[in-house]
């Protein structure tokens, strides 16, 4: 599984298989229902901590739904699709809207999942209908509620559905106007170091009362460039986790344990985590809660 994370790390999935259609989608799905196998839907492999033991049952990897299609200013893009690369091709036909998730790594599918959010918007500020494959195999279209989405929540995430694409109601804009603002993400995910080494991003939610954002909260600590194994703390944004090179995923939760330690301890506070541990991690004694 390192060859499918953005952090590099990960055990060996138990079955590997992409599908490549819905059909594909629908026969796995009900093959693991039948068989009581556990299914872990993989889109781009950010905000996952994959187990040095790997993953029990079936990763399903989404990536070859990756088409796009418009209709007016409605725009579809698969689930497998890297949300970035949505941005991108949406902004070519004059599409604004979501341009604000240009540079961030994950799928079409993980961002509606986890209702990403970043520079002011989520997006579900855009979405329109997503379409999925449900706990036993039938197709289902689901249409936003409002109620159903909070700070990077969806309802999504007390399910086991498959997302296999969706649809967003986007606005006319000038892709040149559209460009300059997606070069000015990149910059600003750049200066903090995303792209300096494989990471996960933000390892940790911002809470507003808090009344900081965490790498701030995190920075008045001095935890800047505290190191466990391979697994740092990024010295240029202090909720961002590098792995410097041969990291483990044990490497880097015990870093992530660290921290809350640490602020829990310190600053009286919380913190809750944006990436998620998959896989065999119960079995891993030597990692502590």
């Amino acid at each position: 599984m390192h060859r499918h994370t953005t952090f590099e790390v990960g055990g060996p999935a138990e079955l590997y298989v992409r599908p490549r259609n819905v059909s594909d989608v629908q026969t796995i799905i009900r093959a693991a229902v039948d068989t009581g196998a556990p299914v872990f839907t993989l889109g781009g492999g950010s905000n996952i901590l994959v187990s040095d033991r790997g993953v029990r049952g079936v990763v399903m990897d989404m990536r070859d739904f990756s088409d796009t299609r418009r209709e007016g200013t409605r725009f579809t893009a698969g689930a497998g699709l890297a949300i970035s690369d949505a941005a991108e091709r949406a902004a070519a036909d004059g599409l604004g809207g979501l341009h604000f998730l240009y540079a961030m790594p994950g799928s079409v599918g993980g961002a509606v999942w986890m209702n990403a959010r970043c520079y002011g918007s989520s997006i579900v500020d855009v979405l329109e209908e997503v379409s999925v494959v449900s706990e036993t195999g039938e197709l289902e279209a689901y249409v936003p509620k409002d109620e159903d989405f909070g700070y990077k929540r969806s309802p999504f995430q007390g399910r086991k559905a498959v997302i296999l694409d969706a649809s967003f109601r986007l606005t006319p804009a000038d892709p040149a106007e559209i460009r300059a603002e997606m070069d000015g993400y990149y910059a600003d995910r750049e200066g903090k170091g995303h792209f300096a080494a494989p990471s996960a991003g933000s390892v940790f939610k911002n809470n507003r009362a808090f009344g900081s954002p965490t790498g701030a909260l995190v920075d008045t600590l001095g935890l800047r460039g505290t190191q466990v194994g391979g697994a740092r703390l990024s010295d240029r944004h202090a909720n961002i986790i590098i792995n410097t090179g041969g990291a483990t995923a044990t490497d880097i939760l015990r870093l992530i344990e660290l921290i809350e330690r640490r602020v829990r301890e310190e600053l009286g506070l919380e913190l809750e985590r944006e990436v998620l541990l998959v896989g065999d991690w119960k079995a891993d004694h030597a990692v502590t809660g």
